[in-house]
């Protein structure tokens, strides 16, 4: 069938009498009246007040023991310079399961650190472990021209003290920690891949490529008590490169073994910490912290959110008041359409 002629005339242009053109379709136009804004707000107020006490109960839960590295163990520039352990002496309350290192005053969220580094690399494509991105200017090669990897500030960045905890009992004996497990699995799984090996050894395939400027050994010897733990898909190098959001921020080093003696976790008592200093933090001023935690279904020790929903209830109340007060000046008996 041939298509219908063009109307023409006065009414060419007037679209359809159908529900959808003319504006007829079902809909829901509620009348906001104070009766019914109000007792929402308060609602909301309540709610957000509920959710916050719970989070500030359960985050309170939380038990957290912070030691400051730099004050225990004395002039850093030393520590630097000679690469000695140091240690310090703690009492712990017990219970604790999770280790972390901390950091403060290092801004993992600048523009530019953020952005020096090459994902495509990361996830093990062979062209970009070669011929990284420009955005790791100016860690992308070497003054030989070989190229880095990992390349970029953030890597080249990578904290790399090592910690040993020892329980002062009776016998001393060092508290054994999982290395592994530490890092998110989307993170270990889809964005960190090592290069496809095709029968080769992890060496071989990162061969042509060489380490950070600031790193001691190439990125395939990061961990030499663990192949599996090497390459891209080291998990403290994966910890490192989710950056922090706040200059002062934690970071997972460690889970509890919970076996022998420390199978319900960490008895109360007297703890050791060693530490290998490498990580300078005299050049940033910043500090170093070793973080000793439990955890709940909330996360660590983190009081952003209880306090976050808390604000939130009080700033819905007080606008729930003044209107309630605007209402019943005003707006009760309608005097104010009254002309």
């Amino acid at each position: 069938m041939g298509k219908e002629p063009a109307k023409s005339g006065p009414l060419a242009r007037r679209p359809d009498n159908s529900a959808f053109m003319q504006q007829r379709l079902p809909a829901w136009s509620p009348m906001l009246t104070a009766s019914t804004v109000l007792p929402f707000m308060y609602c909301m107020a309540a709610l957000c007040l509920f959710l916050g006490v719970s989070l500030l109960v359960t985050v309170q839960g939380t038990q957290e023991m912070k030691v400051l590295v730099i004050i225990l163990f004395g002039d850093v520039a030393i520590l630097t310079a000679v690469r000695l352990p140091c240690s310090a002496s703690v009492f712990l309350p017990g219970v604790m399961l999770f280790f972390y290192y901390g950091l403060q005053n290092f801004h993992q969220n600048l523009r530019k650190y953020m952005d020096s580094r090459d994902d495509a690399q990361m996830v093990g494509r062979t062209d970009s472990l070669k011929n990284p991105s420009t955005y790791c200017e100016p860690y992308i090669r070497d003054e030989k021209g070989l190229p880095i990897a990992p390349c970029g500030a953030v890597a080249n960045s990578m904290f790399n003290d090592s910690f040993i905890l020892q329980y002062l009992g009776s016998p001393t004996e060092t508290v054994s920690l999982y290395r592994k497990g530490i890092a998110w699995y989307t993170d270990e799984n889809v964005k960190f891949r090592n290069p496809p090996l095709n029968n080769q050894t992890l060496d071989q395939a990162f061969e042509g490529t060489i380490k950070p400027p600031y790193w001691k050994n190439p990125v395939y010897k990061l961990d030499p008590s663990d192949p599996n733990n090497n390459g891209f898909i080291n998990e403290d190098l994966i910890v490192w490169m989710r950056e922090a959001a706040f200059p002062n921020f934690k970071k997972l080093y460690g889970i509890l073994k919970r076996t022998g003696r420390f199978a319900d976790g960490l008895p109360a008592g007297n703890y050791n910490v060693i530490v290998s200093y490498n990580f300078p933090a005299q050049h940033f001023r910043g500090r170093k912290l070793v973080v000793l935690s439990t955890v709940t279904w909330l996360g660590g020790q983190n009081h952003f959110l209880p306090i976050a929903y808390l604000v939130t209830s009080g700033l819905v109340f007080l606008l729930a008041a003044a209107l309630t007060t605007i209402w019943w000046k005003f707006g009760r008996n309608a005097k104010n359409l009254e002309e």
